[in-house]
């Protein structure tokens, strides 16, 4: 029943929150065109059936059930029948509103996102914001590898990517994912010294993005033990967490297995940690001819995501400039597409992104909040992309009314107008349809536990008190 109800609450939060994000765009619309003295003939909160509805001054004010966001109709924007759904009659007798009227209420759409944006950027601030304890400590090194080769160890720490400091394994992999080159300057530290590395980027994984061939400092936890399988003869449980394994201690899932492989068919000493006790036993790997791997019968279990507060938080400046950058360089990534590896295939549509925002409601209410400031940013750029039917559209055919002294042909803009929104609906059908065949991925996520720890973590990453629990 607990499940249900959070489930329920997940459920609630998110659609609030994307349509709250929603609703301040096309409120920045209303308020602009009201500003322009411009014709509104309606404004609702939501959408679908009505609840409540009244005329005021000629605009029809209604709440409608799903809240979702809501919309503004504005027969001086409109740009095809078919798809503002109004009646061409009507509209005719209405005057044109001037192009600067246009441009101005196409923009206070976006322009209210980024203040809503810095708005909920001002709340992180003042309550703090929880961030991943992952430190970019690495862990396993294959001994034939070209890194071990270059004298790379497990226990070395990267500390820059391309001459951009690094503190997590996500940092590694925001840097890795999006840039242009295969190639990257790696700095790591070792006992207080630091070496710069070139290393390869590989695409050889489960996500077909760039990343380098090093793997983080996690233990490996036993999820499932298979009945009969050696390793519940060697009497491990789920919740053990891997020490070492035939005397070679273990950093890394993908160490274990190759340890695992390599061992096969030998009796082995292991190792485990449970209920902070190591408990010593005995295994025999068995060889899976099918997957051509060593095997002793378990899954390995999602290990839990660790967060510590930073209070105060990043200021909401620093909030929005890091979600730009993140937002520039993604497009750009997309443009150079042959160099970077992420294509579209990699853009999440609405069904990714609603599911993204559940993980962060079910994680911590604060990263629910960082992930909105990172919507509504995103919700303001990718509106004013000069397309017709966004914001950026009615913008440019404004720009070009303006510069003909006329309006464009009716019969043209709709034409227009129709075929990108025919291009638009085809591509986000596309990436829902990719969101969907990630959604066990999602899933995953979604049930992994987490731990926000209660203490204090200033923005210098020095420690502090205790903070009180939320």
């Amino acid at each position: 029943m607990d499940k249900i109800l959070n489930y329920i609450f997940d459920g609630v939060a998110v659609m609030l929150m994307f349509g709250a994000s929603i609703f301040v765009h096309e409120l920045g619309h209303f308020l602009m065109a009201l500003w322009r003295k411009m014709k509104v003939e309606a404004f609702a909160i939501g959408l679908g059936p009505k609840i409540f509805s009244r005329v005021r001054n000629g605009i029809e004010y209604s709440i409608r059930w799903i809240p979702a966001g809501g919309f503004v109709r504005l027969p001086q924007m409109i740009t095809s029948e078919a798809l503002e759904g109004g009646e061409a009659a009507a509209h005719a007798a209405i005057p044109p509103a001037p192009p600067g009227s246009k441009i101005l209420v196409a923009v206070a759409g976006p322009a209210m996102n980024v203040i809503f944006a810095f708005l909920i950027a001002g709340i992180i601030y003042l309550v703090g914001l929880p961030v991943p304890i992952n430190p970019s400590i690495i862990g396993y090194v294959p001994d034939d590898s070209v890194e071990a080769k270059l004298g790379i160890k497990p226990g070395d720490k990267i500390v820059a990517v391309d001459g951009k400091q690094v503190t997590s394994w996500q940092d590694v992999m925001n840097i890795t994912i999006l840039a242009r080159s295969e190639v990257f300057k790696v700095d790591i530290e070792r006992g207080g010294k630091r070496q710069t590395y070139a290393l390869t980027g590989k695409t050889d994984n489960s996500l077909g993005l760039k990343m380098l061939n090093l793997d983080s400092q996690e233990k490996p936890v036993v999820g499932v033990v298979e009945p009969g399988k050696p390793a519940e003869k060697a009497g491990l449980k789920t919740g053990d967490r891997f020490v070492s394994f035939g005397g070679v201690p273990i950093f890394s899932h993908e160490q274990l297995i190759d340890v695992i492989t390599k061992r096969a068919g030998i009796t082995s000493d292991v190792v485990v940690e449970r209920d902070g006790k190591r408990i010593a036993s005995t295994v025999t790997p068995q060889m899976d001819k099918e997957l051509k791997r060593g095997r002793i019968g378990i899954s390995f279990a999602s290990t839990p995501l660790q967060y510590e507060v930073q209070r105060p938080g990043p200021t909401p400046w620093k909030q929005v400039a890091e979600v730009w950058d993140k937002t520039v360089k993604t497009l750009s990534a997309l443009v150079h597409s042959r160099e970077t590896g992420v294509g579209v295939k990699d853009l999440s549509g609405p069904p990714g992104i609603l599911a993204m925002m559940a993980i962060q409601v079910n994680t911590d209410y604060r990263l629910a909040l960082s992930f909105l400031v990172l919507l509504n940013i995103n919700l303001a750029v990718l509106n004013l992309l000069p397309v017709p039917v966004l914001d950026g559209g009615h913008i440019l055919l404004a720009l070009i009314e303006r510069v003909r002294r006329r309006p464009l042909s009716p019969r043209l803009i709709e034409y227009t107008t129709t075929g990108f929104a025919v291009v638009l609906i085809s591509f986000m059908v596309y990436v829902s349809f990719n969101d969907m065949k990630r959604m066990k991925r999602f899933t995953e996520v979604f049930q992994r536990k987490t731990t926000v720890e209660q203490t204090t973590k200033p923005q210098d990453g020095t420690s502090t008190e205790p903070a009180p629990a939320k």
